[in-house]
């Protein structure tokens, strides 16, 4: 059965690194718009609403769809002035409560109550008060669905959580970041010191 919910995991761990990796090229399109927005007010003394709804939108897609994606590389924000001094084990029941108590019953809540105003958008087909704006349903959309893929992550992250417990694989709140700046400018100086000796 936990070999079945490790493939699970893995499933989900990569759906949200791929739509990790989308929203990469959302930043850089929001960048471009905003940018191609400000050169044609300032220099035509022309705007559209619509341009500025679409960089909110973006910004909505990058914010909500990356939940999912932050909390599989472990970096949503955490207090670790207790789980530092814990063990590894430790870390991970601190994480399977906060997943059991917290994420998942806030992030199934806020996607419950936001359909209803995403249907609601839709079937009455509403549009943005500004002059030119767009379409709301799609940015009612995103809600549900970005706290979807949180709540999937979620899981995800509870199944690799309890694999650890049980020794099947190694801790997944380990990062392996590489080396840091530091580490690397002190190599790079033993090794030009290595060369002009």
């Amino acid at each position: 059965m936990m070999k079945l919910l490790l493939g699970l995991s893995r499933a989900i761990d990569a759906l949200n690194e791929q739509i990790g990796k989308l929203t990469y090229w959302l930043i850089l399109a929001a960048v471009l718009i905003s940018t191609g927005n400000a050169i044609v007010r300032y220099t035509f003394n022309m705007s559209s609403n619509a341009w500025l709804e679409i960089q909110w939108y973006l910004f909505s897609f990058v914010f909500l769809f990356c939940a999912g994606y932050t909390l599989l590389h472990n970096q949503h924000v955490r207090i670790d002035v207790i789980s530092s001094n814990l063990s590894g084990r430790g870390r991970a029941w601190i994480d399977i409560l906060g997943t059991i108590f917290f994420l998942l019953p806030m992030a199934i809540t806020i996607m419950w109550l936001s359909w209803p105003i995403f249907v609601d958008a839709y079937t009455t087909k509403e549009i943005s008060a500004n002059a030119g704006g767009l379409l709301i349903w799609p940015g009612r959309l995103m809600l549900p669905v970005g706290f979807f893929l949180l709540v999937l992550q979620g899981f995800s992250e509870l199944i690799k959580r309890v694999a650890f417990l049980r020794g099947l694989i190694p801790d997944p709140a380990e990062k392996d970041e590489g080396p840091t700046a530091e580490e690397l400018l002190a190599a790079e100086l033993r090794k030009e010191r290595g060369e002009a000796a």
